[in-house]
């Protein structure tokens, strides 16, 4: 019995298992990856203009299957069925396989794909009724600005929508090349400076659809998200009279002493708030902050604590950003907290 070759036999096949465990943990994470609950996935359309999409790839997904099965059919029955020592290859040109398997399915296929494609496309491109509502939405670095057609009042990171209804957005960007994606409602629409581009939004169920720009932007690209809210008829009217509106005064002591730290201080120079002399235009508006999802376009969650250390020093929150260090005493900083957390 030769042991010395069954011994080299089972080294190389561990080492072949070795080599292959990175692969297969690599490959195991990766598939993991994209399967988080929390994410948005465009095969989970809630509108109009994300359902072509997903139906669209849905086919291509099934027709790639549909080859792929013939394929390994193929195979199988060349490897298992015709294996057999009297087989002999028949020579010559199957001309009339070639021409229907290789020419003429693929055409068909391509053409109704292309057909489908073309069809989905128009549809995209239609624009909503002119009575539509307008919103308008400017990129920064990196950050959303969002206001209503007709509206004085602008807030950031968030638009409401009417549940049911297209909504025109019209988009521009304040600096270099973003791009506007939801991907639970619509394709994406770039943003190119010195242009105003417009796309659409429709949402057939209510809820929060989140959004980010999918043009890489600079450092903080990843942290340049926003959210969409899709309600009720009344509700979104009743967003529109608030961006319309003077922010809330000050209720309490805290929130008076505040806002007095607000505006005597730095903040005032790059922040607005309607209905103060704050009328700063280099960072987002906040009059609404308070109510906002996340702080830094979906950075940290809009807290206490993390808008505090935002407000100390945004750097080591979002590196990069436009903010600088604020200079606000330690004593006046839970006042001014608490006067941005009451402005809903």
């Amino acid at each position: 019995m030769d042991t010395r070759r069954d011994v080299t036999t089972r080294s190389a096949a561990e080492r072949r298992r070795r080599q292959l465990l990175p692969v297969v943990v690599l490959g195991g994470g990766l598939a993991l990856a994209g399967c988080s609950a929390g994410a948005p996935s465009a095969l989970d359309p809630a509108g109009s203009g994300a359902g072509r999409v997903a139906n669209l790839w849905w086919l291509l997904f099934w027709i790639s299957m549909a080859v792929f099965a013939e394929v390994m059919a193929v195979l199988a029955w060349a490897l298992l069925v015709r294996r057999r020592r009297d087989v002999r290859v028949r020579h010559g040109q199957p001309l009339r396989f070639v021409t229907v398997a290789g020419a003429g399915i693929p055409l068909v296929v391509l053409v109704t794909v292309y057909a489908v494609g073309l069809r989905d496309l128009a549809a995209l491109g239609d624009d909503p009724d002119p009575r539509a509502p307008t919103i308008e939405v400017t990129g920064h670095k990196w950050w959303w600005e969002v206001r209503v057609q007709g509206v004085d009042g602008a807030t950031a990171n968030e638009l409401h929508i009417p549940v049911g209804e297209k909504v025109r957005v019209r988009l521009r960007t304040a600096d270099v090349l973003h791009s506007f994606w939801v991907p639970q409602l619509m394709p994406k629409t770039d943003l190119i400076a010195g242009e105003v581009r417009e796309t659409w939004l429709h949402a057939e169920r209510a809820g929060n659809y989140r959004g980010q720009c999918a043009e890489y932007c600079g450092t903080q690209h990843a942290h340049m998200a926003f959210r969409v809210v899709a309600e009720p008829r009344q509700d979104y009217d009743a967003w529109v009279a608030r961006l319309a509106a003077p922010a809330p005064a000050p209720r309490t002591d805290a929130q008076r002493r505040g806002q007095e730290a607000f505006l005597q201080g730095s903040c005032a120079g790059c922040h607005a708030i309607r209905g103060t002399a704050a009328n700063g235009r280099i960072g987002p508006d906040l009059s609404d902050v308070g109510s906002r999802w996340s702080i830094g376009a979906g950075a940290v969650p809009n807290d206490g604590g993390h808008l505090g250390g935002w407000i100390a020093n945004s750097q080591t929150v979002k590196p990069g950003n436009y903010m600088p260090p604020q200079p606000v005493d330690a004593s006046r900083l839970p006042d001014l907290i608490a006067y941005l957390q009451s402005l809903r």
